[in-house]
């Protein structure tokens, strides 16, 4: 209920993705008192995707990363010739850059499309439901972007959880 009404000024205003950290810092620490969990509980226990024990919570700085790479690509992609010649800039910060994110993705897929399908599973050669960069359409090429920075924010919270053990 609070992110919805929070995401909206988020993605319109220029808020950087600083500002963002600090707010979704403060509501963790509320949420780990209200669910009487340790402070020192990471992020990855609570918003990560990967884990065996994944909480309904969706993380804020995650949600606002997908909502500004999904207005940037909107406005690149857009059928109005006035808006496609205009090249807008989305400002973030100096932290996180919109477009570093995006280009990022899509290099990635094109690295897998290079590498071809591969069996990560039991299941047979070839089983894989993933679609090709090169054959998605624009729709599908935002959605693929957006779920890749998701997988991104996933990696860089696993990161962060693996490098706590060389401290305690």
């Amino acid at each position: 209920m609070l992110i919805p009404k929070l995401l909206w000024p988020l993605l319109v205003y220029e808020i950087c993705s600083t500002t963002v950290e600090a707010i979704e810092a403060k509501i963790n620490k509320f949420t780990k008192r209200w669910l009487g969990v340790p402070p020192g509980l990471t992020d990855m226990a609570m918003y990560c995707r990967k884990a065996k024990l994944r909480l309904p919570l969706k993380s804020i700085l995650e949600e606002y990363k997908c909502g500004k790479a999904r207005l940037l690509s909107m406005l690149e992609d857009s059928d109005v010739p006035t808006v496609k010649t205009v090249q807008p800039t989305i400002k973030t910060g100096r932290k996180w850059k919109v477009v570093e994110a995006i280009d990022e993705a899509k290099e990635c897929f094109k690295i897998k499309e290079v590498i071809g399908q591969t069996q990560t599973n039991r299941k047979w050669l070839g089983s894989s439901t993933a679609k090709w960069w090169s054959k998605a359409e624009g729709g599908e090429k935002r959605d693929m972007v957006i779920n890749e920075i998701r997988l991104n924010e996933d990696s860089r919270r696993v990161q962060k959880a693996v490098q706590q053990s060389q401290h305690g």
